[in-house]
């Protein structure tokens, strides 16, 4: 029999500012105990006023963990410290693990319009924190939909969509220690949907066009509120009008957690050394190369 899943808590984004004032919203990582093991940071950006969003995200560092830019609309720029380029625009995905060090920035290359999209960190065990950086550009028509009936659809980024009959399809990512699972869906008013959710996995519900109810629980879950789930196996969205959102979910790591900025190890000894090695010019090793999915 399956174990439905249901709200736990409720975590309500807040409009913070990053990189050189790009106006966001964070939910996840808001405070630091505002976690949930391994996401460490979800945030949702959208503007169609140039001033949000222009001055972009200049050179930074990051170690220690992953970071997944998904853009629903817009056109950004990603450099690292050699100069590897990548051209993220609407529906793309960049997959970035960090591991020892990168140095990049992400730009927007447009003057006006609409830019949207998501940036999610997730944590790496410790013995991947020191590895060789690495990502991965996926294009849109590389991100698998799947129609659920009307104009309703979702799409499989990440780990396996298990559908309620058992159908599967399965995202471009795959492969990863904490077995990510990553759904964009778009409802449309009276629809629902049932599918699987890994027992044991860490789950949040996240919705940024309208509201949604997880199963019949009310009240429903409002615009850019992130909801943690219960453990369960099985898991229910009823949409009462128009909604899109984000499914999260992720194999927790159970490790210590110390983050200074940009830099997430286990223990403060490491963030020291992570502070030495950016100040030393040694935080990466050398080439970022491309991230292969197993």
């Amino acid at each position: 029999m399956m174990n439905q899943r249901v709200v736990r808590s409720i975590i309500k984004a807040q409009t913070v500012s990053d990189g050189a004032g790009v106006k966001i919203q964070r939910s996840l990582g808001l405070q630091q105990h505002l976690r949930l093991d391994p996401f460490l940071m979800l945030d949702c950006f959208g503007s169609d006023e140039a001033s949000d969003y222009i001055a972009g995200f200049p050179p930074h560092p990051h170690r220690g963990f992953e970071t997944v830019t998904y853009m629903l609309a817009g056109h950004m720029l990603h450099e690292d410290h050699l100069g590897n380029q990548g051209h993220l625009k609407s529906g793309g995905v960049q997959w970035m693990t960090a591991g020892r060090g990168i140095i990049h920035s992400e730009m927007p290359q447009q003057q006006s319009g609409l830019m949207q999209g998501f940036q999610l960190w997730l944590n790496l065990p410790a013995k991947e924190k020191m590895k060789a950086a690495a990502y991965v550009d996926l294009t849109p028509e590389q991100i698998p939909q799947l129609s659920l009936g009307g104009n309703s659809w979702v799409k499989v980024i990440a780990g396996d969509f298990i559908s309620a009959d058992g159908g599967t399809v399965k995202g471009p990512v795959q492969g990863l220690s904490t077995a990510p699972l990553y759904l964009d869906f778009s409802l449309n008013a009276g629809d629902e949907v049932s599918f699987s959710l890994p027992q044991g996995h860490n789950a949040l519900v996240y919705p940024f066009v309208g509201e949604v109810l997880v199963g019949q629980q009310t009240p429903a879950i409002p615009r850019h509120h992130a909801a943690v789930l219960t453990d369960g196996t099985q898991l229910t969205l009823t949409a009462n009008e128009a909604v899109r959102l984000l499914v999260l979910a992720a194999k927790p790591i159970g490790e210590p957690i110390v983050q200074y900025g940009p830099f997430v190890m286990n223990t403060v000894a490491e963030i020291d050394q992570a502070i030495r090695d950016y100040q030393a010019g040694t935080l990466t090793d050398g080439a970022a190369t491309t991230l292969h999915f197993s």
